[in-house]
Protein backbone atom coordinates (compact mmCIF):
# COMPACT_ATOMS: atom_id res chain seq x y z
CA UNK A 1 0.00 0.00 0.00
CA UNK A 2 3.26 2.60 0.48
CA UNK A 3 3.83 2.14 -3.42
CA UNK A 4 0.01 3.63 -3.92
CA UNK A 5 1.10 6.79 -1.79
CA UNK A 6 4.21 7.37 -4.24
CA UNK A 7 2.76 5.89 -7.64
CA UNK A 8 -0.62 7.83 -7.79
CA UNK A 9 0.51 11.24 -6.99
CA UNK A 10 3.36 10.96 -9.44
CA UNK A 11 0.51 9.25 -12.02
CA UNK A 12 -1.72 12.03 -11.38
CA UNK A 13 1.13 14.96 -12.04
CA UNK A 14 2.12 13.20 -15.03
CA UNK A 15 -1.39 12.83 -16.31
CA UNK A 16 -2.33 16.72 -15.47
CA UNK A 17 0.71 17.88 -17.26
CA UNK A 18 -0.12 16.09 -20.55
CA UNK A 19 -3.60 17.34 -20.42
CA UNK A 20 -2.05 21.00 -20.10
CA UNK A 21 0.30 20.60 -22.36
CA UNK A 22 -2.53 19.31 -24.68
CA UNK A 23 -4.57 22.23 -23.74
CA UNK A 24 -2.04 24.45 -24.54
CA UNK A 25 -0.83 23.40 -28.10
CA UNK A 26 -4.44 23.37 -29.18
CA UNK A 27 -5.20 27.11 -27.73
CA UNK A 28 -1.51 27.77 -29.37
CA UNK A 29 -2.68 26.95 -33.15
CA UNK A 30 -0.33 23.86 -32.88
CA UNK A 31 -3.19 21.79 -34.90
CA UNK A 32 -4.56 23.74 -37.14
CA UNK A 33 -3.32 22.70 -40.24
CA UNK A 34 -2.57 19.21 -40.81
CA UNK A 35 -3.05 18.96 -44.38
CA UNK A 36 -0.70 21.26 -45.88
CA UNK A 37 2.72 19.71 -44.63
CA UNK A 38 1.79 16.43 -46.27
CA UNK A 39 1.19 18.08 -49.40
CA UNK A 40 4.00 20.51 -49.29
CA UNK A 41 6.18 17.02 -50.33
CA UNK A 42 4.41 17.11 -53.66
CA UNK A 43 4.05 20.58 -54.89
CA UNK A 44 6.87 21.31 -57.56
CA UNK A 45 9.29 24.31 -56.65
CA UNK A 46 10.32 26.65 -59.34
CA UNK A 47 14.43 26.88 -58.89
CA UNK A 48 15.51 30.58 -59.52
CA UNK A 49 19.37 29.05 -60.89
CA UNK A 50 17.23 26.84 -63.18
CA UNK A 51 18.51 27.69 -66.96
CA UNK A 52 16.88 25.71 -69.37
CA UNK A 53 18.75 24.17 -72.57
CA UNK A 54 18.15 26.92 -74.75
CA UNK A 55 18.40 30.01 -72.45
CA UNK A 56 22.28 29.62 -71.75
CA UNK A 57 25.01 27.38 -72.14
CA UNK A 58 27.30 25.97 -75.03
CA UNK A 59 26.95 25.91 -78.40
CA UNK A 60 27.48 23.76 -80.67
CA UNK A 61 31.33 25.20 -81.22
CA UNK A 62 31.64 25.07 -77.69
CA UNK A 63 31.72 28.41 -76.83
CA UNK A 64 29.85 29.83 -73.80
CA UNK A 65 27.61 32.83 -74.24
CA UNK A 66 24.75 34.33 -75.83
CA UNK A 67 23.69 32.78 -79.02
CA UNK A 68 21.36 34.60 -81.70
Amino acid sequence: MSVLTIALPIALLLGGSALVACIWSIRHGQFDDLDSASVRILVDEKRLDDTGPNQTGSGEDGQRGDHR
